[in-house]
């Protein structure tokens, strides 16, 4: 479909692609960047084409058929006298690492004429962080960019000290002349031009692909086989028209497109769900576990790679850089030029309170789920290692919480809610460090349980499940007395540095049901709260209470809605028998994926449902994105669990 802005996204196999409304790229940056991107790099920056020197317009936008795949009609201008002499018909595809286009230049002329073609080419290799912001720039000593024609098209090359990429553009036919654009500035744009004869009401056609080249790599394969769309389940299914299930078949199409390739723990290749685009195409620590975790009733495979994955990337040491600690389970991976070199920490970023506590209760979910403890014995000492990071460097036992210090050069807040600001008091002030936020608290405490269970039944350590059980027991009574406001009859956001109760009113409170920390009494009073008008939109519960100083419909997490903070809401009300509210939210929801194309975006505004007819798009919100994409999955599992309870 044709997205905002007149866009169109094309994903497969690790590679997306974006669009102008006419096929063409223009080397745009900001909140929606055009171009061909793979590994975190734009390989294809400009694709502009012109017909005897002009651009011809659009008769048919470009609109996605089968998520790789656009076609559009275009025809140069033209009056009801005089209508265009030509009609042009583009239809590009995607796969792994390839772009490609089938031009179709057809005449609408009774004679035989000559028509010129032209496409101006570059590859600008800017790195994704680079794109972000019109005004974002990065050093990059003795980089050297090229363009060379070739028999058949254009290699595009860029060279930084041992960093190498290139792009490559073959043509059948081969273009007439192969000439340097003009530029304003240092470019290495290439104009192909072709003269293309046409007989009487004739056609001409051009084949053109792209090769992406990244740094470092092969030539990709494709990432994984493509699953069915329809979720298996336990219990029956929702009739065929049914919204949910339209979401959840949604939902699963867009995992495959976001899944990707990995290293597992022993060099094996595993597929794993990269957290979304444009700006998240790669392995992250919290959206891949609890993505992986939504699925695990349909798809329990994908948990095993997830963890398998993380496993080999978990801290070994000590780098104040990039967060790393002995056990730690790494936020995000990037393989882009600036990762490489050290311009950003995210080649492989630790600064996650929480996906180490996630990689816990995942390990122990998955043999739960599927009663095959191999997993579970196989990554043994990765999960002991995890626990002692959660006493040592995650602040146990120093802090008696998890917590993270704000880190300047990387995330300020190390929670799901992680831009600045989001952690944060009534008024709106950020809490300081070492911040205790409480969702990560009650993951800690599942956590600790449920490898006390792995201890137990399957590492035959019972010593060792005793002390953690201990520790998860100590840790929820010292919870209810430090968290707790009664005041507002809820709990904190986070406790900041001098133990101080940052008191906005946080969905984050919701994760508290899921993880189960919270007393009964406790936890329903918490589910019922975020059910009132100020905390529910009608579409889904918003970051933070609307009545609050700090609150902004269209702020990243203070007062937008987030589909899977809602779906691990939804199951903590599923665990705690609140039926009525579970049904309000998933009612929201799938309301709100009705308006998308049954497609869920990462994020939307928090404007009340009473005053706009369709949900408002958050302006920077990726889609697909994985946990998103998973939440429906989530919500079925809530309501089969409700039901076979008796709720």
């Amino acid at each position: 479909m044709t997205t905002a802005g007149h866009h169109v996204q094309l994903v497969r196999d690790a590679t997306f692609a974006h669009l102008d409304a006419d096929g063409g790229i223009n080397a745009t940056r900001g909140t929606l960047p055009d171009g061909l991107f793979l590994r975190d790099a734009r390989h294809l920056s400009r694709w502009q084409l012109t017909v005897d020197g002009k651009a011809p317009g659009i008769l048919v936008p470009a609109e996605v058929q089968d998520d790789a795949t656009a076609a559009c009609v275009l025809t140069p201008p033209g009056t009801r006298d005089q209508p265009a002499a030509y009609t042009v018909f583009r239809q590009q595809s995607l796969s792994a690492g390839v772009f490609t286009e089938h031009v179709r230049l057809v005449s609408n002329r009774p004679e035989a004429m000559t028509a010129v073609l032209e496409l101006v080419v570059d590859a600008d290799f800017a790195d994704l962080f680079e794109l972000r912001a019109d005004d974002r720039r990065y050093p990059k000593p003795d980089a050297e960019r090229h363009s060379a024609a070739t028999d058949t098209g254009v290699l595009f090359t860029y060279r930084r000290a041992d960093w190498q990429s290139h792009t490559a553009l073959t043509c059948r036919p081969a273009p007439d002349v192969t000439d340097a654009a003009q530029a304003a500035g240092p470019s290495t744009a290439r104009v192909l031009r072709w003269n293309l004869p046409l007989e009487a009401h004739g056609q001409a056609e051009l084949h053109l692909t792209v090769r992406a080249h990244p740094h470092g790599t092969a030539p990709q394969p494709p990432a994984a086989p493509r699953h069915s769309t329809s979720p298996a389940s336990r219990t029956e299914a929702a009739p065929a028209t049914d919204d949910l299930a339209r979401a959840c078949e949604r939902g699963l199409a867009d995992i495959d497109l976001l899944t990707i390739s990995a290293t597992g723990l022993d060099g094996e290749t595993v597929h794993v769900p990269a957290a979304g685009i444009p700006w998240f195409l790669t392995l992250f620590g919290r959206d891949s576990l609890l993505t992986s975790y939504f699925l695990l009733p349909y798809r329990p495979d994908t948990a095993a790679a997830t963890l398998s994955a993380l496993a080999a990337t978990q801290g070994r040491r000590h780098d104040a850089f990039s967060g790393e600690q002995p056990g730690r389970i790494v936020h995000e991976t990037r393989h882009g030029e600036l990762a490489h070199f050290r311009q950003v920490p995210y080649g492989r970023y630790y600064g996650a309170v929480d996906a180490t506590p996630l990689f816990l209760v995942l390990l122990h979910a998955h043999y739960e789920a599927t009663g095959d403890a191999s997993l579970a014995r196989r990554l043994e000492n990765h999960a002991r290692s995890a626990v002692e990071w959660m006493h040592t460097d995650g602040g146990l036992d120093t802090h008696g919480y998890l917590v993270y210090q704000p880190d300047p050069g990387g995330l300020v807040n190390q929670n799901w809610k992680d831009s600045e600001g989001a952690i944060c008091f009534a008024d709106g002030t950020q809490a300081e460090g070492p911040v205790a936020v409480c969702e990560a608290q009650g993951y800690a405490y599942d956590a600790l349980l449920r490898t006390a269970r792995l201890a137990r039944d399957v590492w035959k350590d019972a010593s060792l499940a005793e002390r953690l059980d201990t520790t998860a027991a100590e840790l929820r009574d010292r919870f209810h007395t430090d968290f707790w406001m009664p005041e507002a009859d809820f709990p904190a956001l986070a406790l900041d540095g001098h133990g101080r109760r940052a008191d906005a009113l946080a969905s984050d409170a919701g994760h508290l049901l899921w993880s189960g920390i919270l007393d009964t009494p406790h936890a329903q009073r918490v589910g019922r709260r975020l059910l009132e008008p100020d905390f529910f939109s009608g579409w889904a519960i918003r970051t933070l209470a609307a009545d609050q100083q700090p609150y902004h419909p269209l702020s990243y997490h203070r007062g937008s809605a987030w589909p899977h903070d809602n779906a691990v809401i939804a199951l903590g009300l599923a665990r705690y028998g609140l039926a009525r509210e579970l049904d309000t939210v998933t009612g929201g929801l799938v309301a709100a994926a009705a308006h998308h194309g049954h497609r869920l975006p990462e994020v939307i505004a928090g404007y009340d449902r009473a005053t706009t007819p369709r949900p408002v798009p958050y302006p920077h919100s990726c889609s697909p994105q994985a946990w998103a994409a998973a939440t429906p999955l989530a919500l079925r599992t809530a309501r089969e669990r409700v039901r076979s309870a008796g709720g």
